[in-house]
């Protein structure tokens, strides 16, 4: 585990500062959201999920949630819940997370 100067490297809510994912739970720094560049989590915490429904992103169609701050709301990314190509799978219960919406805490 990487280790900040008192503990592990974590992402925050932009908004508030709630801890919302750990720097050692990122699979993927290259995926692409609406407002630009996003990172892909296997973990989340302190957020809340919201209803399934389809999108269609650049990537196909997905059965996707809105992952939100838990404590002051702020929508922050997605959970996809299903992909529906074969090559999409590994995203399956994996979070996006917006990059302009983390900061990066104890680094």
């Amino acid at each position: 585990m990487e280790e900040g100067l008192i503990g592990p490297r974590i992402y925050s809510c932009c908004k508030c500062r709630n801890h919302i994912a750990l720097h050692d739970d990122i699979v993927s720094k290259n995926f692409q959201a609406r407002t630009g560049r996003a990172y892909l989590f296997t973990h989340a915490m302190n957020v809340v999920i919201g209803q399934k429904e389809d999108r269609q992103l650049m990537t196909g169609l997905h059965t996707v949630a809105d992952v939100k701050c838990s404590d002051c709301g702020e929508v922050l990314g997605w959970k996809y819940e299903r992909a529906y190509d074969e090559s999409q799978k590994y995203k399956e219960g994996k979070f996006v997370f917006e990059r302009f919406k983390i900061v990066k805490d104890n680094w």
